[in-house]
């Protein structure tokens, strides 16, 4: 991966705004109403564009956008891990009312309740539940998504839509000039965050994922471009455990997580590879958030080269300081998250500079890549989305005159 030798490079954490064009392809396609070959014209040329107003942003590393993760809307909070269930065999929609069904931890057995019984709904179920909150989780006039269950065994069935994703990146990385590209994919933990009728533990099913999701890996890499691992679950998974358990509990949970992504990981190059944590994409109150001081050496623990995380968000900007007691391992780099998708307002120039400056003294100018929060596409306005990427690199040339002189 690309290290910020004599400037502050730029880059973002995924998922851009879907054209209205794109959206309507997508939809059209899953409907039948458009044809696989016209659909994948539609997709290439959306991806090239999308290529080319990232580098007219400024930005350095760039990526499709997640565009191969399909969307029909424009708010959509799920893409980054839906699009794993197309791509997976031994899948299947059943009824299945557990899912929906709230679940309590005990101490030393940590269990994921349900989404709708996270804490952070239930302490604020009058803003969530409010239209005029601000607060969106999804379209409100779409149904919600559905869910798979895992009925049979776990295998890889992506391979045309993973060779897609990777040849209308290269192609757009070499037309727009781009530095480097990547493309991102799904960790096991949070794959592995369905219902489960077909393995026989939680640790099988993790395992089971992570050799599914390795095929998809393994695809991204042998194409020359960089990896990026999402994987939420890290962070946001303490939310969704109801009572709220020992941290020391948590973290033996995560533990076996880590220990899966690695398995993925293994003899796989670590210095194109490079990991998102985040504490989920909606705008909510996140009251219920984990301090990173508590996952940030497991996070380390994983088998890459980079490590994406949120510090520009109001509920963990505070956490730079993280670093004032920790030494970022030889040869690593930080994303640090300097424009967030949690708000409308566009950041200062200046503001993201001084958030840049922060871990470059702490951390190593050239071990830092400035980065957003979150996937900003699905999230804020396209308009505003794009002024937050532009504004990121206006930051970055303001901080890199600073730290270089």
């Amino acid at each position: 991966m690309l290290r910020s030798t004599d400037r502050i490079l730029t880059t973002h954490v995924g998922s851009l705004p879907r054209s209205p064009e794109l959206l309507e392809a997508n939809a059209a396609r899953a409907d039948g109403a458009l044809a696989p070959e016209q659909h994948r014209k539609a997709l290439r040329d959306a991806v090239a564009g999308v290529v080319r107003r990232q580098v007219q942003a400024g930005i350095d590393v760039v990526n499709d956008g997640e565009y191969g993760h399909a969307s029909t809307q424009s708010i959509d909070y799920g893409a980054w891990w839906t699009y794993s269930f197309d791509r997976t065999g031994g899948l299947e929609l059943v009824d299945d009312p557990d899912l929906d069904a709230p679940k309590r931890s005990q101490p030393g057995a940590v269990e994921l309740t349900s989404f709708l019984d996270r804490r952070d709904l239930a302490a604020f179920a009058e803003a969530y539940t409010d239209p005029r909150s601000g607060i969106h989780l999804a379209d409100p006039d779409l149904p919600p998504p559905a869910f798979p269950t895992a009925t049979g065994p776990l295998r890889y069935v992506g391979q045309d839509d993973v060779a897609a994703d990777v040849d209308n990146l290269v192609r757009a990385v070499r037309d727009a000039g781009a530095a480097e590209g990547f493309v991102a994919a799904l960790s096991p933990g949070s794959a592995a965050r369905i219902s489960n009728r077909h393995y026989g533990s939680e640790e099988e099913f993790l395992y089971a994922w992570a050799d599914v999701l390795r095929e998809e890996y393994t695809a991204i890499l042998d194409a020359g471009l960089v990896l990026q691992i999402d994987d939420p679950s890290l962070a946001e998974s303490w939310d969704q455990v109801n009572p709220e358990p020992a941290v020391e509990d948590y973290q033996r949970w995560l533990q076996v997580r880590v220990e899966a992504l690695n398995h993925a990981l293994r003899g796989l190059p670590a210095d194109r590879v490079r990991l998102h944590v985040c504490w989920g994409s909606w705008h909510g109150p996140h009251t219920t958030d984990l301090g990173f001081e508590h996952i940030v050496d497991q996070v380390l623990q994983v088998d890459a080269g980079a490590y994406s995380f949120e510090a520009g968000n109001v509920r963990h900007e505070h956490e730079w300081r993280v670093w004032e007691d920790r030494t970022l391992p030889e040869g690593k780099v930080i994303l640090p998250g300097v424009v967030s998708h949690a708000t409308n307002v566009v950041e200062h120039p200046e503001l993201v500079a001084d958030r840049i400056e922060r871990f470059a003294r702490l951390v190593g100018r050239e071990n830092v890549v400035a980065s957003t929060d979150c996937g900003l596409g699905g999230r804020v306005h396209p308009q505003i989305a794009w002024a937050k990427l532009e504004t990121l690199a206006r930051g970055a040339e303001i901080a890199s005159r600073r730290l270089w002189g």
